[in-house]
């Protein structure tokens, strides 16, 4: 049997993977989105569904104001056999995107299983990216993190700092170290330890996140270091091979399967063929790795580069239930693989109930806001698809807009709605780099039901509608 990667398409950034009794789980970063953190399940490593978010209840996190990309990032996954409860840490970002020091604070929450209820998380430190926690063998625990440099002249990326954790307490104590200063790559991040053979080993990303984005190794006897760098790191990247199929490989976490044999989670994106953007965004996969007999970590094909089809381990294959493609909104709950932008909507704004059979959004604030939208979004998982909609809406004015909209983020979108400009019409707006754009003139339309579909075949939008959800009309520039 094998893998066929990425096992998560779409936009599922930083996995963290971790195996607990019979199941496998993996955690990854949600950035803007809410619910935030999702967590996915297996059995077999090969096939995947999805248990839900951690942060899933409005007392738990608030994200309005956030820019794009920001929020939610880097969940580490890890269970303590000591206390039995599983951890979640992660980072809160804001404004990512000044120059100067910027605001990133990181949380921990826990739950006894793995499906919640998660705790109200707490704040545990600021200053750093990519916390995770390592419980030690004599019952220590260790929380690092990334440490951030914003004075200029300086690496941003100073470093991975450790400092031990009380679990009883949530709080860090003792004396803060920088244990690694990082490689020749630069920009270390994403750390995580795994003890073995009387070795601490460090796992870590480097190079950034785009192209020469890079999974490094090190070791020591010591968690506290000195760390040894990985004779021929890094152990996995794709920067040299710029025709591979699995571009910015890293961030990634280390698990033991069930039959012994060894696996990387890590991210990975798929450039479009013909312009080279990734436009699924970040994506979780596997790799599996041997320890050789010098006590390091290897893939287990030759070189860096990762391998699109990978052995899976040994036993049987178990396939989930697959969800049907339709939804019909006839259940009292949204499926799990629908989000909002940065905060809960409750029944005010998004409600199942009020009418069986569909899903009734009461308007909010503009696609651009980062504040209060009626959004319900799901992730682009393949480069070629079509999502088809049927709306019921009887705008009076054009400050009145509902529709389907394609969503990268608040400066980026196109937005096909029905609005009212001198009676019933469509109208597509579009959002490239922040500047608002209007594309066609209105096409006026009929009162009453009407059917929207977009349709994507890698980097080709196009638009279309329908009174009687049978007879198509293509409505915009392609």
């Amino acid at each position: 049997m094998n893998i066929v990667n990425p096992i998560l398409p779409g936009f599922h950034p930083d996995p963290c993977i971790l195996r607990h009794q019979d199941f496998y789980y993996i955690a990854t970063s949600t950035f803007e989105w809410f619910p935030a953190i999702a967590l996915y399940q297996s059995k077999d490593l090969i096939h995947w569904q999805s248990i839900g978010h951690v942060l899933d209840r409005p007392e738990q996190i608030d994200m309005r104001g956030l820019g794009s990309s920001e929020g939610v990032w880097a969940p580490d996954l890890t269970y303590c056999e000591d206390d039995g409860y599983f951890y979640i840490s992660y980072t809160l970002m804001h404004n990512w995107s000044y120059d100067g020091p910027r605001d990133m604070h990181n949380y921990v929450t826990r739950s006894r299983s793995i499906e919640g209820p998660w705790s109200i998380p707490v704040k545990i430190d600021s200053g750093g990216i990519d916390p995770a926690l390592f419980f030690d063998e004599d019952g220590r625990t260790y929380w690092m993190r990334n440490q951030w440099e914003y004075r200029a002249g300086f690496d941003h990326f100073a470093g991975i700092v450790m400092q031990e954790f009380d679990r009883t307490s949530l709080r860090v104590v003792g004396e803060k170290k920088m244990v690694f200063a990082g490689t020749g790559l630069g920009k270390v991040e994403g750390p995580h330890v795994y003890k073995r053979e009387g070795y601490y080993y460090l796992l870590t990303a480097e190079g950034g996140t785009f192209f020469d984005h890079a999974v490094s190794l090190a070791r020591s006897r010591s968690i506290w270091g000195p760390y040894e760098i990985h004779p021929e790191n890094p152990v996995m990247s794709s920067q040299l091979e710029p025709n591979h199929p699995l571009q910015k490989v890293g961030h990634a976490s280390l698990v033991q399967a069930h039959d012994g044999s060894w696996y990387l989670s890590y991210l990975c994106g798929r450039p479009l063929p013909s312009r080279g953007r990734c436009i699924l965004g970040r994506e979780a996969a596997l790799e599996r790795v041997v320890w050789a007999d010098d006590g390091w970590l290897y893939r287990s094909e030759p070189g860096k580069a990762p391998s699109v089809v990978v052995q899976a381990p040994k036993g049987d294959e178990h396939k989930w239930e697959e969800l049907p493609v339709r939804d019909d909104f006839d259940e009292p709950k949204l499926r799990t693989s629908y989000q909002f932008l940065r905060s809960h909507m409750d029944e005010r704004y998004c409600t199942l109930t009020e009418r069986p059979g569909y899903l009734r959004l009461r308007g909010r604030q503009s696609p651009t806001s980062r504040i209060d939208q009626s959004l319900v979004a799901r992730r682009q998982t393949s480069f070629v698809y079509e999502a088809t909609t049927c709306l019921e809406f009887d705008p009076k004015n054009p400050n009145q807009l509902a529709g389907l909209i394609a969503f990268y983020d608040h400066q980026h979108f196109f937005y096909l709605t029905k609005t009212n400009i001198d009676g019933p019409c469509l109208t597509l707006y579009c959002a490239d780099r922040g500047r608002w754009i209007e594309p066609i003139d209105v096409v006026p339309i009929d009162d009453g039901p009407i059917h929207l579909k977009a349709r994507m075949r890698y980097d080709k939008l196009r638009f279309a509608y329908s009174m009687d959800g049978e007879a198509w009309s293509d409505i915009g520039p392609l």
